[in-house]
């Protein structure tokens, strides 16, 4: 269901429904339907097929949104915020989620790029972090281990980084918040 109502798809089911609407008309002969349906619904369908052709699907969110929202609301967590939402829409023209990250964090590759594949919220020590599920491509593992302590410090101040390998070819990456102080944690 979520492939169907993509705004490619979307677009797509417009202009297809133009371009019908306006050949019925154009064969029926009603000329003020067929003109419209054909000169707008053939340039709409074209678009939405562009659309459809570098589309690239939002990663698959486990965590219900309203699961952690006051605690993803607070300002010390915008950057993870800002994340969760890039990753959870549609995206078009990219190859994968986080491309330009993964490139300035070097772990890249042109012909099979690491895959996002699903992303969890989490709180730790009072503090919000997320999981990210990743299928590696052609970067291996010691790759993402040379550059784990910089993982975090990248997509946040106070973030650390936990790697663990999956099987096959994926891998887990969490971005935690530093481990709290004795006067900042709670008592539980």
């Amino acid at each position: 269901m979520q492939a169907l109502t993509s705004p490619g798809s979307l677009v797509t089911i417009a202009g297809a429904a133009l371009t019908v609407i306006g050949s019925i008309a154009y064969a029926t002969d009603s000329p003020n339907l067929s003109l419209a349906g054909v000169f707008y619904g053939v340039p709409v369908l074209l678009g939405g097929l562009a659309l459809k052709s570098s589309e690239l699907p939002p990663a698959q969110r486990l965590t219900p949104a309203s699961q952690y929202k006051e605690l993803r609301q607070q300002e010390a967590n915008e950057p993870l915020r800002k994340l969760l939402g890039d990753v959870t829409r549609w995206r078009y023209g990219q190859k994968a989620h986080l491309e330009s990250s993964l490139e300035a964090l070097k772990l890249w590759d042109d012909d099979a790029p690491p895959q996002l594949l699903s992303i969890a919220e989490l709180e730790q020590n009072g503090g919000y972090g997320l999981r990210l599920r990743f299928s590696t491509g052609a970067v291996p593992y010691d790759q993402w281990e040379a550059r784990q302590d910089r993982l975090g410090r990248f997509f946040g101040p106070g973030l650390q980084a936990e790697l663990s390998r999956l099987g096959g070819d994926q891998i887990q990456l969490s971005l935690l918040p530093a481990a709290a102080t004795p006067e900042t944690t709670p008592n539980v």
